[in-house]
């Protein structure tokens, strides 16, 4: 029963949200609505992607994991387990609240989830920065202060950015995506976030948005003082070229650029999910032929058959994600 599936996107109003999802990727944006978020795979309470075409149709991630999680994960799966990651497009029209996620060790008890997650930059304005990070001997009382007066943005380290670029976001960084980005997010299953300032700013609502300054002191890792954009070396990888851009517990993702035909990139029983960032890639398995183009996604179940890759009309850029070797949780 298994092929490439495909979602229907959930958007996200947001207040810092704009329009470029629909300019850059045809998303079909709901009109006059801010769109901060595109959700395109996910598995969420109140909010479980629809499959988008294809025998199962219409079926939603929940409903497949809770019927054949193991033909996705490969492996058992426990009673009311969810899809481990959370796949969105965000379009940052005006800066994020400067914020947090809880790591795993203290999450339970500040009431939320860890969440870690990796931003791949798929457009960015002149001048566009990332906010990660802590700067060199910056105390908690020094930043709950700031926070207080609004100058905590004084204790971030500033990142420029343009396409391509990418950031590594585990779970206790304080960070903030900058105005004018475009970016590809790949995260835990996690909805959790703390935010320290919000610019001053009104929410849709018309009112000041909450801000959780005791639950992000609680979170933050203020040793994690020098963040860093992945490098941007590649290797050959049979004709392609690939950049590793995570390896961690929770997720593995490569990043694949090339003209022809590609491996598929699962290590055997195992997910993949497939994001591509330019050109078109077609990816062909148990009869089934499925067209990626940028800003698409898609997973590919364990228990589905070998897939091959292959770019249409020139060369393509997409992303690949597998479980992190050793990873408990996958």
């Amino acid at each position: 029963m298994w092929y490439p599936l495909t979602f229907r996107p959930l958007f996200m109003e947001r207040v810092w949200g704009g329009r470029r999802l629909a300019e850059l990727f045809g998303k079909p944006l709901p009109a006059g609505a801010v769109i901060g978020e595109s959700w395109e795979i996910c598995d969420r309470p109140g909010a479980s992607s629809e499959v988008a075409a294809g025998p199962l149709a219409g079926r939603t991630l929940r409903e497949l994991m809770s019927t054949d999680g193991a033909g996705i994960m490969g492996r058992p799966v426990a009673p009311g387990e969810r899809f481990p990651w959370l796949c969105k497009l965000l379009d940052a029209r005006d800066d994020l609240s400067l914020q947090v996620h809880p790591p795993a060790a203290v999450a339970a008890s500040l009431g939320g989830e860890p969440k870690t997650e990796m931003w791949y930059v798929a457009a960015a304005t002149p001048g566009a920065v990332l906010h990660a990070g802590v700067r060199p001997g910056v105390t908690p009382a020094e930043f709950a202060a700031r926070a207080a007066d609004g100058t905590v943005a004084d204790c971030f380290h500033r990142l420029p950015v343009g396409i391509g670029d990418v950031l590594f976001l585990p779970s206790g960084r304080v960070h903030a995506l900058g105005a004018g980005i475009v970016i590809f997010e790949i995260q835990q299953n996690s909805d959790t976030t703390y935010r320290v300032f919000d610019w001053n700013r009104l929410g849709l609502d018309g009112k000041p948005r909450e801000l959780h300054l005791g639950p992000a002191l609680g979170s933050i890792d203020f040793s994690d003082t020098s963040p860093s954009l992945v490098s941007r070396e590649t290797v050959p990888d049979g004709g392609f070229s690939k950049r590793t851009l995570v390896d961690d517990l929770l997720f593995l993702v490569t990043e694949h650029s090339g003209e022809g035909t590609a491996r598929d990139p699962r290590r055997g029983r195992e997910p993949a999910l497939l994001a591509v960032a330019g050109g078109v890639v077609r990816v062909a398995a148990a009869g089934h032929d499925v067209e990626l183009k940028a800003g698409d996604f898609a997973l590919l179940p364990a228990a589905m058959e070998i897939a091959e890759l292959r770019t249409t009309g020139g060369p393509a850029t997409w992303l690949s994600t597998l479980p992190g070797v050793g990873s408990q949780t996958l």
